[in-house]
């Protein structure tokens, strides 16, 4: 615990010093049930295994995970709850180029010319409270079936989703934020008559109101940007700044159930936070403190502390970092008031050059509950057991088509049985000769106090027409091999269409086979048809 404590306040000091790093913008060109692709000027300085973000609300948030990449996109995956468009901005960071020092222009040669009012504004020393009023809609709805065929039956599964983010309604100071999904199993609608929070999940259902540049309330279901792994917040939250650095903010209101993640009064919850922002072509640092008291059925069940980091600590070198240490808490009727550290994410990735980076991460948060997952039975059992524990991924990009990379995790508890080590190696080839596809290869390695697996898999995929048709095959060689001495093996094979029929429209199809020793095969078909406004 002395140890934890020592580490989390070196980079707690670590996070105010001053580094040198720069964000490269890119564009959503598509998204998909299993990938998000991202479109840049050029891709040269981003590697596999980076993280891009996303801006909310002048936050950069962790958002995806580059799998793989050509000269300007990358194929990338979600790392959390988060969904996207097509033109949504998002951000790499890269290191800022050295340049030749040149003796400074004056600032007044440099500056544009304010209009009259601006003028005379500055001139008083007063600082406008206007904000843009201007009205920017994106929204999106989507029809999904999810279906898989195994001996003895099949299952199909359908999806409905409307995605609507309107900033500046009507050229108002009215902004709103919805993501709501129905779900549900054909011939299994009892399930939904019994609950219809089975089926319906809405993310996020909130109303935003900005006085001014500095002040914003905003009311009904919204995950905190500055607060993001507290998870969504059902009430209102009040944000205001001292200055263009520094900002506060107030919570009120309850957390949903996590069963069925509906609407629960009784689980209210009030805090606030203060916050420090400053970004700038060299200096990129974000930092959020804050207090929560989560209260079940009228008393305090508990009391924590909040901090998130994400900041340049030197040139080349970024950490973020996310903990909550507990002050108050009640289990099985039992309070303490001992300070314990009950959720703590650290990560640190430093790029050597051009060619090499590497990132090394502790995860000891607590497990994650889905209430949506479309991942096969592999994907999720090396997420599963590989999340926790320390983690050492290094990419390298000797030329300018190929990237080779190895991954490392390992955890030790004092159960065995919840022992892990995972070592996963990739290699990358963009534009093959002749066919000018992406070929990527891989090897996992997993063992576990339960399970141990090998999987060796290949995927090769290609844009057409200019990326608005995108084709790929894979196969999957998997072996298992369980504490029971149970052992048995699979091919996968599998492939997906995603085709941008108009600028508002897109299909994607998706396929998969698998072919098991002991004739227990399953065949998954998903599809899904999204419209733009």
């Amino acid at each position: 615990m002395k140890q934890t404590v020592l580490v989390i306040i070196t980079l707690l000091l670590a996070s105010v010093a001053r580094g040198q790093g720069g964000d490269l913008k890119g564009t959503v060109t598509f998204t998909s049930s299993r990938n998000v692709y991202v479109k840049f000027s050029s891709t040269a300085d981003i590697r596999v295994n980076d993280t891009l973000f996303i801006l909310k609300e002048s936050v950069l948030i962790p958002a995806l995970l580059v799998n793989n990449k050509s000269s300007s996109s990358c194929v990338c995956s979600k790392l959390g709850t988060l969904e996207f468009s097509v033109n949504d901005e998002i951000s790499a960071r890269v290191p800022v180029k050295e340049t030749k020092k040149e003796e400074p222009a004056p600032v007044e040669a440099e500056a544009p010319a304010a209009n009259p009012e601006q003028k005379a504004l500055q001139e008083e020393g007063k600082s406008t409270s206007r904000i843009k009023d201007k009205q920017k809609i994106r929204a999106r709805i989507a029809v999904a079936s999810y279906s898989s065929i195994f001996n003895g039956g099949e299952r199909h599964r359908m999806r409905y989703s409307f995605n609507f983010q309107g900033n500046n309604i009507n050229n108002s100071r009215f902004s709103t934020d919805n993501y709501i999904v129905f779900r549900h199993t054909i011939g299994e609608w009892a399930d939904v008559q019994e609950n219809i929070n089975n089926a319906l999940k809405v993310y996020s259902l909130s109303v935003k109101y900005q006085f001014n540049e500095k002040n914003s309330v905003t009311l009904g279901r919204k995950i905190n940007p500055k607060m993001a792994s507290v998870g969504a917040i059902d009430g209102l939250q009040y944000e205001g700044s001292f200055s263009k650095s520094l900002s506060y903010g107030v919570i009120a209101g309850s957390r949903p159930r996590f069963n069925d993640y509906s609407f629960d009064p009784s689980l209210f919850q009030a805090g606030g936070f203060v916050g420090y922002s400053k970004t700038g072509e060299k200096l990129q640092t974000q930092m959020t403190l804050g207090l929560l008291d989560q209260f079940n059925s009228g008393s305090t069940d508990r009391r924590f502390l909040y901090f998130q980091s994400n900041t340049d600590v030197a040139k080349n070198l970024n950490v973020f970092t996310s903990m909550e240490l507990d002050t108050y808490q009640k289990v099985n009727g039992e309070a303490s008031s001992k300070p314990e550290l009950t959720n703590l994410f650290i990560s640190a990735r430093y790029r050597f050059s051009k060619k090499l980076n590497a990132t090394l991460s502790y995860d000891a948060r607590k497990n994650i509950i889905y209430y949506e997952s479309y991942k096969s039975f592999i994907d999720q059992l090396i997420e599963n057991e590989s999340r926790q524990g320390l983690r050492l991924n290094v990419s390298y990009h000797p030329w300018k088509l190929i990237t080779f990379g190895v991954n490392g995790s390992v955890r030790f508890q004092q159960t065995t049985v919840s022992n892990f080590k995972n070592l996963n190696c990739f290699a990358n080839i963009n534009r093959l000769p002749g066919i000018r596809a992406n070929l990527s290869l891989n090897a996992n390695i997993l063992r576990t106090g339960f399970v141990n697996s090998n999987i060796y898999s290949a995927r090769l995929s290609r844009d057409f027409f200019k990326g608005k048709l995108n084709m790929e095959t894979y196969f999957r060689y998997v072996q298992y091999k369980y504490s029971s001495e149970y052992k048995t093996q699979q091919n996968v094979i599998g492939g997906s269409v995603s085709f941008n029929i108009t600028k508002k429209e897109s299909l994607f199809l998706y396929a998969e086979k698998t072919f098991s020793g002991d004739a227990n095969n399953f065949l998954l078909f998903n599809t899904k048809l999204m419209h733009r406004f």
